[in-house]
Order: C-alpha cells, then sequence, then structure tokens
C-alpha cells in the first residue's frame, strides 16, 4: 500500500501537467465611463471628458445608448451660423432620433424652426430651464422610454450641440438620472474616424447630391397613427 500511494500522486501530477489551460479572456473588459461633467466653458454645456475630440474612444460598447437627435431636414436655418441643416453625416452607431418631434424647441439664434407635431409640450423658461412639460399623445413616454432607456448611459449628438443639451434638460426634467446623461456636443465638429456619411457628393458640380438617407439608422414617428390626449 506504501508503494501504491507515492504512484497514484506522480499519475496524479503528470495529468495535471498535460492538461489543456484555460483559453484566456481574449475580450478586454470594458473600462469605466468617467462621470458627466459639463464644460462651464462649454454654451451648451457639452461633457468635458467625452466629446467631439474623444468619442472615438467610447464608440462600440454595449452598455451605452448612442443618439443623434438631430432632423434628417431641418427647416431652421443653420447656414446662417455656419452650420448644415441636412444631416450630412452622423457617426457610426449613433441611432438618428431628432429632438424636434421629441419636444418643443427652446430658442434658437436662427429662423425657420420647425414648429409641428411633438410628443411633448414644454414651456421654457427665458433662462433655458424647463417651466413645464405635458404628454401630447398617449403613447409619448412609451416611446420617449424605449427610445432613452433609463438604465444605461446616452450619449446625445446633434449639430452644434443645442438640440442635445434640450434633449438632456427634458430627460433629466422627467427624471432620467442626470449621472447617466451626457451631451457629447455637436457632429459638425467632429473629425474623427467613424464617420458615416449620409450624403454623396458628385465630382461634377451639375448632378445633385444623392442623399443617401438609407445608411441611418433613423427612429420614425409617425403622429397619424398616434392618439391624442
Amino acid at each position: 500500500m506504501k508503494r501504491i500511494i507515492p504512484l497514484l500522486l506522480v499519475l496524479i501530477l503528470l495529468l495535471c501537467a498535460c492538461a489543456p489551460a484555460e483559453a484566456p479572456d481574449t475580450e478586454p473588459a470594458q473600462t469605466l465611463l468617467p462621470a458627466p461633467v459639463v464644460d462651464t466653458e462649454s454654451q451648451f454645456g457639452v461633457d468635458k471628458n467625452i466629446n467631439m475630440s474623444t468619442i472615438d474612444s467610447y464608440l462600440g460598447r454595449d452598455d451605452v445608448v448612442y443618439r443623434d437627435v438631430r432632423m434628417l431636414f431641418d427647416p431652421a436655418d443653420y447656414a446662417a451660423i455656419g452650420g448644415d441643416a441636412d444631416l450630412s453625416k452622423t457617426i457610426e452607431g449613433f441611432k438618428v432620433v431628432p429632438y424636434p418631434y421629441i419636444a418643443t424647441l427652446g430658442a434658437l439664434p436662427v429662423a425657420n424652426a420647425y414648429e409641428g407635431n411633438t410628443l411633448f409640450a414644454v414651456e421654457w423658461n427665458a433662462d433655458g430651464t424647463i417651466a413645464s412639460v405635458s404628454e401630447n399623445y398617449k403613447e409619448s413616454m412609451m416611446i420617449l422610454q424605449e427610445l432613452f432607456p433609463k438604465d444605461k448611459p446616452i450619449f446625445l449628438m446633434c449639430g452644434g450641440g443645442g438640440y442635445a443639451g434640450m434633449m438632456k434638460s427634458l430627460l433629466m426634467y422627467l427624471g432620467w438620472d442626470e449621472n447617466l446623461l451626457y451631451n457629447i456636443g455637436g457632429n459638425w465638429e467632429y473629425t474623427g474616424d467613424n464617420s458615416l456619411e449620409l450624403v454623396v457628393y458628385p465630382e461634377n458640380a451639375e448632378d445633385d447630391n444623392i442623399y443617401a438617407t438609407w445608411r441611418a439608422d433613423y427612429a420614425y414617428i409617425d403622429f397619424g397613427r398616434l392618439h391624442e390626449k
């Protein structure tokens, strides 16, 4: 018996040495997001850490909701301030959910702003804060909660930062956690590597531009099929 025990120990050691090692986890864990910090020098409250200069480092995460809150074709005269009323480009991974269809616009520095149907009616104070919000349709809150989940960080982007700021203010007013809301600024300033072009400019100046709206992940809201309150 005394001879058998050492032999068994040797056999066990040999089996352990021959057993295949577990494959290492090749997918690195996602780094924690920095908490939202508003840049005090930003006119629209753009985040200090996650913005157009750094957004490429925070793309492709399954723990983040990405939203571009511009219209495909905005009637407002953004060309007057050096902007683009047409959604000529966005960023890969962002879903287009136009703020002007979500709620009443606040004051804008341009003419001809959208004045059509919205899910919510908002009364804005002179200082840019929200005085009151009411639902225009029975489905308004359901749509908002599905498009802007409460349990994940939300990156809000627009052209210059204004619509994103309004969207953030609305969500905060309606009970969303401000620690999960990021105004990452305006896509007009984006120069990163993940641009999704939605307008194809022809080489021949006489040809019309091709508006490749089918490339966009777009949230379509059919107000005609909603139920007014």
